[in-house]
């Protein structure tokens, strides 16, 4: 049988990272705890709930779920949103995809900086966006001139960045953040603002002192904040992101966004798992400490490590990354072997999980 597939999707395969069965699981920096026994028991209760009404739609709008966002948002970054500055969707991959949905699409390009995380170009391809990026210097901060320079000529619709960057799991300076968002004001296309997106998906585990993008938007309404409940909450599971942005950027998504696209189910696990926000936070200490552990052991074992703000740590360099990731999975430890060329990326897990790897990488000439 021959299928009219798309040109540019003959030959390509499904995006994911390796599912196996292995005592230690460190390559998707998914969160190690699982849910408190009461927020199982607060979101079974309120998706029980919920079930009994499920011959009706949804709110189509998640109004109740976007104000306990708002509240959260506070909590964590002491920044005050109000309901319409917060849009939620099926993850944060949904998120972007409206994004690029509404303000990129065939005929514009979206910018990045190289290494990022490797679905941004996915999300490119699935909405018939230009990809490019530039390369990040040799620290893996943002080359902030050379990114002016491909703004200057490029006149991107969208600049997509992730802060703490994945896969390096190194932060925006606020410095460099302000100078990018000066930079983008009518550098779209016909002059339009480039839409600045600032994915903060491990912001959460940022260290003390590393501010979030969040108060910057009240200056610069172009500034997109995107958060997602998988990881600081434990719910990557639940499939939920959300973002902060000015409520005229969130009446664009709701051009794109399919109907009823998120599910009642859905809006009331979310706000029973951000009526457990304090704990979660909580939880995130233990984790930071973990981070900081790792990052110490590779170092005393010759390794080097990219400083990293998230729940995850990269490490290189060798010409071995491949058989290093090999004799890991050998040992039980599955990690991530992620460009660039050279360098690794392991999940922070339970300190036990931690010990494993780390007596596992210990095995390992550098």
């Amino acid at each position: 049988m021959r299928l009219p597939l798309r040109d540019e999707l003959r030959g390509r395969s499904p995006y994911g990272a390796p599912q196996l069965d292995v005592p230690v699981r460190l390559n998707v920096n998914e969160n190690p705890y699982p849910p408190s026994s009461q927020m199982v028991a607060d979101i079974a209760e309120a998706v029980g709930a919920t079930a009994a009404g499920l011959n009706r739609y949804p709110d189509r709008d998640a109004m109740a779920l976007r104000a306990d966002l708002a509240d959260y948002l506070k909590l964590e970054s002491q920044v005050e949103l109000r309901p319409d500055q917060v849009w939620a969707a099926n993850g944060s991959n949904e998120v972007m995809i409206q994004l690029l949905q509404a303000f990129a699409g065939h005929g514009r390009t979206v910018l990045g900086a190289d290494p990022g995380y490797s679905m941004y170009g996915e999300y490119c391809l699935i909405t018939g966006s230009t990809w490019t990026q530039v390369p990040r210097r040799e620290d893996f901060t943002l080359d902030v001139a050379a990114l002016a320079d491909a703004v200057a000529t490029q006149r991107p619709s969208v600049l997509l960045l992730a802060s703490p960057n994945n896969p390096t799991g190194t932060a925006l300076q606020e410095t460099d953040l302000r100078v990018v968002l000066e930079m983008t004001r009518e550098s779209g296309p016909d002059g339009a603002d480039t839409v600045v997106v600032i994915d903060e998906a491990y912001g959460e585990f940022r260290r003390d002192g590393v501010a979030s993008a969040l108060h910057l938007l009240a200056d610069h309404p172009h500034l997109v904040v995107s958060r997602t409940m998988s990881k600081a909450f434990g719910a990557a599971g639940l499939r939920l992101g959300y973002l902060a942005a000015a409520p005229e950027i969130i009446d664009a998504l709701m051009i794109v966004r399919l109907p009823y696209h998120l599910s009642a189910l859905t809006q009331a696990a979310g706000r029973a798992a951000l009526g457990h926000a304090v704990e979660q936070l909580a939880q995130i200490n233990v984790l930071r400490a973990e981070r900081d552990r790792l990052e110490e052991a590779l170092t005393s074992l010759g390794w080097k490590v990219a400083p990293s703000d998230a729940n995850f740590v990269f490490f290189g360099i060798t010409d071995r990354a491949g058989e290093v990731w090999q004799q890991l999975l050998d040992d039980g430890v599955l990690i991530r072997h992620t460009g660039p060329a050279g360098w690794l990326r392991v999940s922070v897990g339970t300190p036990e999980e931690n010990d494993r790897f780390i007596e596992a990488i210990g095995k390992v000439r550098t």
